[in-house]
């Protein structure tokens, strides 16, 4: 059996009730998720870490190190709060690294342990590595080698490898929210970021027909079941809303500079039905401030007009080279994504709308007819695990 350490960071600072709450609900989503990748584990929480004991740490480091709330996780081998015991163990984990002329730091902390100072741990854990192994030297700075010794009143705890994880708070300790997925790259990265605040998540897409790219229904569904990645054992839901006639009529009777203003206001009042209907607080989208020509101040203003709840955006102040960043380490940004044009973009999109020139527009529209329609034509995609499990 191995034991790994996960370290959490935001939650210290919650009053005690709260953190007793999102404590238990990080355990639940850790076994959650631990259970759906068929892993052995015991989980053992205590005040200031958790551990997760089991056949394969290799396997509970990697599926922990994408469970929302924790900061970082480590492999380690426990021992008893000795500093001999803990000293033999980083013997152990050192000899594997290093050789004569590199250099190492001992990080110690202790922690409800009495009889030794953290750092007596360090120099009596260092004099142990330096004097088994020629040709050392100590540098505490920018050493070649680290290797991380705690006394905790439940053992000591060795590792010399921290693997980041995602922070953020754990998955379902806030309300639910509708996400708006897209084939692009921002809307999933808004969407895991809100997830990485702890909210619940059902996406909606706007299905576009015949005016959307060939390649965009797969690249959603592609998003959608890697989302559902970063919340192994919980269900993903994704409503498929359908747009098509939406752009028929608007591209017949609208201006076509203001399309793309007309089209985002209609998926907000279509998102706004949903919402309500799946008893999310909130709206997301992907909007990044002054990126294209619907996301200036002015057209932003416009746009959120048209929704009656809360809309959120997560990217808006994000460089378009952040997102991707994001995007790449979560799993959802595509090399090569194909087709996924939007077929009723203008060739010069108002930048500076008018609110007065876009309702005089949507006057020429039955925009009760076609939420209606939109709302009515709903189609339900579920994913878990990374697999899409239900269509329909």
């Amino acid at each position: 059996m191995g034991t790994v350490l996960l370290r959490f960071g935001e939650l210290f600072l919650k009053s005690e009730s709260v953190r007793r709450i999102f404590m238990e609900t990080l355990r639940r989503n850790l076994e959650k998720a631990l259970a759906a990748s068929g892993l052995e584990h015991e989980v053992e929480v205590r005040r200031d870490r958790v551990l997760v004991h089991g056949p394969d740490p290799e396997g509970i480091a990697g599926v922990a190190a994408r469970t929302f709330g924790i900061v970082d996780v480590a492999v380690c081998t426990r021992t008893g709060t000795s500093i001999e015991e803990m000293g033999e163990a980083a013997l152990e984990r050192a000899r594997r690294h290093l050789r004569a002329g590199m250099t190492f730091a001992v990080r110690a902390r202790r922690e409800g342990v009495e009889g030794y100072t953290s750092q007596q741990i360090g120099a009596e854990v260092g004099s142990v590595i330096y004097e088994a192994i020629p040709g050392l030297s100590v540098d505490l700075t920018h050493p070649d080698y680290e290797v991380f010794v705690e006394a905790r009143p439940y053992g000591g705890l060795v590792y010399d490898e921290r693997i980041p994880a995602p922070r953020g708070l754990p998955f379902g300790t806030q309300e639910r929210v509708l996400s708006l997925l897209s084939a692009g790259i921002d809307s999933p990265v808004a969407g895991w970021l809100v997830m990485r605040r702890g909210c619940t998540l059902t996406h909606l897409t706007l299905d576009g027909g015949r005016w959307q790219g060939e390649e965009v229904r797969e690249a959603v569904l592609r998003h959608h079941a890697v989302l559902s990645t970063w919340c192994m054992g919980h269900p993903l839901d994704l409503i498929v809303a359908d747009m098509e006639p939406f752009f028929d009529v608007m591209t017949a009777a609208a201006e076509p500079r203001y399309r793309c203003l007309l089209c985002k206001r209609f998926m907000f009042r279509v998102a706004d039905a949903v919402a309500r209907r799946e008893g999310a607080f909130a709206i997301v989208t992907g909007d990044n401030l002054g990126q294209v020509a619907s996301q200036t101040l002015v057209n932003l203003g416009v746009i959120e007009s048209a929704a009656t709840m809360p809309v959120l955006r997560p990217l808006i102040t994000y460089e378009k080279a952040e997102a991707v960043d994001i995007a790449r380490r979560i799993g959802t940004f595509d090399e090569d994504a194909g087709d996924l044009s939007c077929r009723a973009v203008p060739k010069r999109p108002a930048t500076q709308a008018d609110i007065a020139a876009i309702e005089e527009n949507e006057a020429k529209i039955d925009l009760d007819g076609l939420v209606a329609g939109a709302v009515g034509s709903l189609r339900f995609v579920r994913a878990i695990n990374g697999e899409i499990v239900r269509t329909g």
